[in-house]
């Protein structure tokens, strides 16, 4: 059963561009412009017609775009929930300028150790994590941990909880690495592994969505039966201002949005990529969980359910359910 048929997020790319050199990414290989800020307050209006509730700003690295904080404050000023995802290089010198427009603030760490950290980066960054967590408890802001897990970092889980999440009150968020394209994240975690996770999941000040565990059980998506709807509950658009589909990640078809956001989504033509969510052959087997996430919240089925009290934990620590009441 369908909950809404109203898009819910949008993925802003403001570049492709990074700073860091991270070895299961490809997108700092990309050339790319920047957004606009002209172009960011159309399709921000045409968001919020459309029923869009979240807007995250992402890249690349976000905070390379000098107008970032701009983006932040317009999006927040809305109404929409707004995150943000770095790898700390740059928030300090811009933590000012961003405080109290971001309502989640996720810091990339996937080790308690500088050196393990690093090495996956591809550039030396832990120590701008360390500081940015200060900077950002200074301030008032409330940021959470964003670890991304794979065979060789698992056991850094602990660590990474009793250094840096319990002493600074933090939420760690676990991100189970998915392969994409031609981007090799090693081999896939076993059931006992997939186990060890969710139970990590069940302690105090930890995010761990347990459809990520399920679907990862199942085989991923099945382009028979598929689960994933990135294309009805998504928006992904490019720096080059267009509206990528089915999603990033496959970037199939690029339509641009030609300050004209609103009525393009609800076109035949896109409506037609919709209808291929989750069934093109390059979707077999697909656990992206930026897809995924949004995918589970709209529709009710075993997914649904597994990710439900995860979602609730982490909203209701945050406190992002106020920002979706009418007032």
């Amino acid at each position: 059963m369908r909950l809404t048929s109203k898009p819910v997020l949008c993925n802003y790319y403001v570049t492709y561009r990074c700073n860091a050199r991270c070895s299961f990414c490809d997108i700092w290989e990309k050339p790319s412009p920047y957004i606009t800020l002209k172009d960011v307050k159309q399709n921000l209006l045409d968001l919020k017609r459309l029923g869009v509730k979240v807007i995250d700003f992402t890249g690349g690295e976000p905070l390379l775009h000098r107008q970032i904080d701009e983006f932040l404050k317009l999006a927040h000023k809305m109404g929409f929930i707004t995150t943000l995802t770095t790898n700390g290089m740059l928030y300090p010198k811009l933590a000012k300028r961003l405080q109290g427009h971001v309502d989640m603030l996720h810091f990339s760490l996937d080790s308690a150790h500088k050196e393990e950290h690093d090495n996956g980066r591809g550039v030396a960054c832990y120590d701008f994590v360390m500081e940015s967590i200060k900077v950002a408890r200074q301030l008032g802001e409330r940021p959470d941990i964003l670890f991304t897990v794979f065979k060789h970092n698992l056991k850094q889980l602990e660590d990474v909880y009793e250094q840096v999440i319990l002493p600074n009150n933090l939420m760690l968020i676990i991100n189970p690495a998915f392969e994409y394209n031609a981007v090799e994240t090693g081999d896939r975690l076993t059931e006992e592994e997939l186990s060890y996770l969710s139970a990590f999941g069940k302690r105090k000040s930890v995010y761990m969505n347990e459809g990520f565990i399920e679907l990862r059980r199942d085989g991923g998506n099945h382009i028979n039966d598929p689960i994933c709807k990135a294309a009805s509950t998504t928006l992904a658009i490019s720096p080059h201002n267009e509206l990528v589909l089915p999603c990033y990640h496959l970037g199939t078809k690029a339509f641009p949005v030609n300050a004209n956001l609103y009525n393009l989504y609800l076109s035949e033509e896109v409506e037609e990529w919709k209808q291929q969510e989750g069934k093109l052959t390059a979707c077999e087997g697909c656990t992206i969980n930026c897809y995924m996430q949004p995918s589970f919240g709209v529709e009710v089925n075993k997914y649904f359910w597994k990710a439900l009290p995860s979602t609730l934990k982490y909203n209701l620590y945050k406190g992002t359910w106020k920002r979706l009441l009418p007032f």
